[in-house]
């Protein structure tokens, strides 16, 4: 069942202890919508906790509140006798990590997200395919129940928008995403400022392994696919971590004739996330499906297991079937 916004609204009005989490691996949109529903619940006199089952990215760090997030699932809360559990930006429940527990607990369980595939796990759900990210329905939210967007909420929600447009370059950005984003703006934030932290302000690790995954970037035969890997090994050699592989299949999309990008990060022996971009025609949510993934139109992922070189020997294959049925108008 999908509730509307206003019911999701009246839920959260009767909540009094809140904790607030988001998906594995955050990104802005994750983190930008937990800190932004987080102050205005404070502001309000709600006592909240603001969760993220991963450490949050070091690009993230600015957004207000980032100081007070519990990470992994370890003392969130405690003494802290939660009423209601919001979750956001999480399309199925396995993707909160060590906070599923919580689902299990006597609490009344809110899901507000934007994914194509997304999972009513909860009591509420608020899922809207159509809304480019989730801070885009937060904006709504937060409009409707009556709160005032100042501008540390107005950081956090334009941070999440931001983020999941692709600083507005992809298709989910609409007429009323810049409406938003401008309404935002008008707050007073420095939207030059958080691009320059988002994008411009990488740590050194990010560049060693954007270069060892150029370094390992392969081209199908057809030119419309390109795909990499990052393997622990890799991470490890450069002392870096998950965080800082976040963008990187971005630049396997921006080759010139390429229509799929894939990239294949090792999460644990035998265990691989693989991620989908499309700057075309094909429908990148339809791929990830095939095995068990799902996401947006232009931005998808599952995780499998198995052997590397048969994993990539078997996504990259389907890709290259994709954008040939496209290529023939299939």
């Amino acid at each position: 069942m999908n509730n509307s916004l206003k019911e999701i609204a009246a839920a959260i009005k009767n909540s009094s202890r809140v904790l607030l989490c988001g998906h594995v691996v955050p990104d802005g949109d994750c983190l930008g919508s937990v800190a932004a529903l987080g102050l205005v619940l404070e502001g309000m006199g709600k006592k909240v906790v603001m969760a993220s089952p991963d450490p949050l990215p070091e690009n993230l760090l600015f957004l207000p509140g980032a100081e007070r997030f519990y990470t992994g699932g370890n003392g969130a809360g405690a003494g802290m006798d939660f009423d209601t559990f919001i979750v956001l930006d999480c399309s199925v429940s396995d993707r909160l990590g060590s906070f599923k527990k919580y689902l299990d607990r006597q609490l009344a369980v809110i899901n507000i997200d934007h994914h194509m595939n997304s999972s009513d796990f909860a009591h509420y759900n608020y899922l809207d395919p159509g809304a480019a990210a989730t801070g885009e329905i937060l904006t709504d939210l937060i409009g409707i129940m009556g709160a005032r967007i100042d501008r540390e909420v107005a950081t956090c929600l334009y941070t999440a928008i931001v983020t999941d447009t692709g600083s507005f370059q992809y298709e989910n950005t609409s007429p009323e995403t810049l409406r938003k984003a401008a309404m935002l703006i008008e707050t007073g934030i420095q939207a030059s400022r958080i691009n320059v932290l988002l994008y411009e302000e990488k740590p050194f690790q990010s560049i060693q392994v954007l270069g060892a995954v150029l370094d390992r970037m392969k081209i199908s035969a057809c030119g419309k696919v390109a795909w990499s890997v990052v393997e622990k090994a890799m991470l490890d050699s450069f002392s870096a971590g998950v965080e800082h592989t976040d963008g990187l299949i971005n630049f396997l999309r921006t080759l010139k004739g390429v229509e799929v990008a894939i990239l294949i990060r090792e999460m644990d022996t035998g265990k691989y996330k693989v991620g989908f971009r499309s700057k075309g025609e094909v429908d990148v949510h339809r791929l990830a499906s095939r095995f068990g993934g799902g996401g947006h139109m232009r931005a998808s992922g599952c995780v499998l297991s198995g052997k590397l070189d048969q994993i990539t020997e078997m996504v990259v294959g389907e890709a290259v079937k994709e954008v040939s049925q496209k290529g023939t108008g299939g």
